[in-house]
């Protein structure tokens, strides 16, 4: 009798426990930590490339709110924040962080060496020393550059420009000397390629987003009669800010991002399709939530670049952009 209620205890023991086991279990499931990504936005973090990214991160399966959570950082143009807010998202110890453009990429790489990093839109990565090399990055970071700027990408916007205004004669250059890449190429490319097409070049180094607008008066002072607004976040973005200035001082320019034309009434631009670079970097972000390594992952690049052209801007201008330029152009604000 004895021994038989020793063995019902023992049953009733074992049976509890393996539902402790199970009860455990199926809460460790429930309450399983999403993954986690951070992400450091040069401007704001509500443009169409940023949209891009997250629609192709729910294509490939992840959620927002359920397997993902997503921790966004804005510099809002202040580039002395960058450190700052790469910091702020270390402390969080995301799974990746993504990140665009050679000044806070750098300082994302600076910020750690163990959490993967995904660039994208970084002309030359290997230069700026975010990768060892496009095909073996190594290190912690990986991601997707725009075609090489040694191909000679800064002397094609100038020869767009030229060839959608052939009067143009002089031509002031808005550029900031902080970034790396701009720094490296411009002064090897930009002077050849204005020789060669017969204009000059008026330089005005902008640090910050107040220097923009004093910088194109001195330009209207200067007698300049077309405006070269080369890509950098400082420069980009809102994509209105700098057309809308250059409309009142009646330059026209052209522009790395498209986006400076399609919704800020730009002239015209000669640059990457930064959404389908996004997408990209989604992809590289998924395969990196996924398991992989930074180091094993080669960095894409996107060789596509695109000739925008704005006609009612050019209209307003009273500019006629010749119709070969047209033609060639894929896409038109009409």
């Amino acid at each position: 009798m004895v021994a038989r209620r020793g063995r019902r205890r023992a049953l009733l023991l074992a049976l509890l426990g393996a539902g402790c086991v199970l009860s455990t279990s199926t809460i460790a499931q429930s309450v399983a930590r999403p993954a986690r990504l951070g992400f450091l936005c040069n401007q704001r973090c509500d443009t169409a490339a940023v949209i891009a990214f997250r629609d192709e991160l729910r294509r490939l399966g992840w959620v927002e709110g359920a397997n993902l959570a997503i921790d966004f950082r804005a510099a809002e143009g202040r580039a002395e924040q960058f450190p700052v807010l790469a910091q702020e998202l270390v402390d969080q110890k995301p799974d990746v962080v993504v990140v665009s453009s050679p000044q806070p990429s750098a300082a994302m790489k600076r910020a750690t060496s163990t959490i993967p990093i995904v660039f994208a839109a970084v002309a030359d990565p290997v230069s700026s020393g975010l990768v060892a090399s496009l095909a073996r990055p190594g290190g912690n970071v990986t991601g997707i550059a725009t075609a090489s700027i040694s191909e000679g990408i800064i002397g094609k916007q100038l020869e767009q420009l030229k060839q959608a205004v052939p009067g143009v004669r002089r031509i002031a250059v808005l550029l900031n000397p902080d970034n790396a890449v701009t720094s490296k190429h411009f002064p090897m490319q930009a002077p050849p390629a204005a020789e060669k097409l017969g204009v000059a070049l008026l330089v005005y180094e902008i640090r910050s987003t107040p220097e923009i607008e004093p910088a194109i008066q001195r330009a209207v002072k200067d007698r300049a009669d077309a405006l070269w607004v080369v890509g950098d976040p400082l420069l980009n973005s809102p994509p209105e800010r700098v057309p809308a200035l250059a409309a009142r001082a009646r330059l026209p320019a052209v522009y790395l991002d498209s986006l400076q034309v399609t919704a800020g009434g730009g002239l015209m631009s000669y640059g990457p399709d930064f959404p389908e670079i996004f997408r990209l970097a989604a992809r590289h972000a998924d395969r990196i939530l996924k398991g992989a390594k930074p180091a094993d992952l080669p960095v894409v690049q996107n060789a596509k670049f695109s000739l925008v052209l704005n006609l009612k801007t050019a209209s307003a201008l009273g500019i006629t952009i010749p119709a070969a330029v047209q033609q060639h152009a894929d896409e038109i604000v009409r």
